[in-house]
């Protein structure tokens, strides 16, 4: 058994800039002012439609991200309905295989100290479900049917792709304090990232969340 802790990387994000530019050119279509682009106005155009809550025209630029995360989180990820997923399969995946190290991979809990005795008590509990899935497997189960034992904190990689109106949703959402910390640990980070690669776009919800 392996412990991780959990990580995320942007697979595609265009340019901060670019980003703006086809905002700007995709909400002046609305009012045929095109004529007003200049190499500067793309920024505060941007602002002006944030400000105004003309978020549909933001929802022209999609932006995907891998997670490595436990279960748990990614069962709360999809539940965003107005995205795509592509996520780790338990049915088809069969960690007794070589190429995953004959063992399962688990994502470390922020919320218990590695001296404590719940985390402990925890480790204990991922290396029996790990066995139980291994013997299971020896005994000629399925991949889909062995995973009926598999943790809650098993590592699942997750790629998900939404336009910057439903990343802005996702983010003010799931930054919150009432988020659950496993989320938050990922979604903080994202969002500090998000808001230094696209300018003016997620200035406000960064304000609302920066430690």
């Amino acid at each position: 058994m392996r412990i991780i802790s959990p990580s995320y990387e942007i697979l595609d994000m265009p340019d901060g800039q670019a980003v703006l530019t086809r905002i700007e050119l995709a909400g002046r279509t609305c009012y045929k002012s095109e004529d007003r682009i200049t190499p500067d106005s793309a920024k505060s155009f941007a602002k002006r439609l944030l400000d105004s809550g003309h978020h549909s025209v933001i929802e022209h630029v999609n932006i995907t991200v891998r997670f490595v995360c436990d279960r748990g989180v990614s069962h709360e990820l999809v539940r965003h309905r107005l995205a795509s997923y592509s996520q780790e399969s338990t049915r088809y995946v069969n960690y007794s295989q070589g190429k995953f190290g004959h063992e399962i991979i688990v994502i470390k809990p922020l919320f218990w100290p590695e001296d404590s005795p719940e985390y402990k008590e925890w480790v204990l509990a991922m290396e029996r479900a790990e066995k139980s899935y291994m013997e299971l497997i020896g005994l000629g189960a399925s991949p889909e049917q062995a995973r009926s034992v598999l943790p809650n904190s098993l590592k699942s990689e997750i790629v998900m792709t939404c336009n910057i109106r439903e990343w802005r949703h996702v983010l003010d959402l799931r930054c919150s304090k009432v988020a659950h910390p496993q989320m938050r640990e990922l979604m903080l980070p994202l969002l500090n990232e998000f808001h230094e690669r696209l300018p003016v776009l997620f200035d406000d919800i960064f304000e609302k969340y920066r430690a």
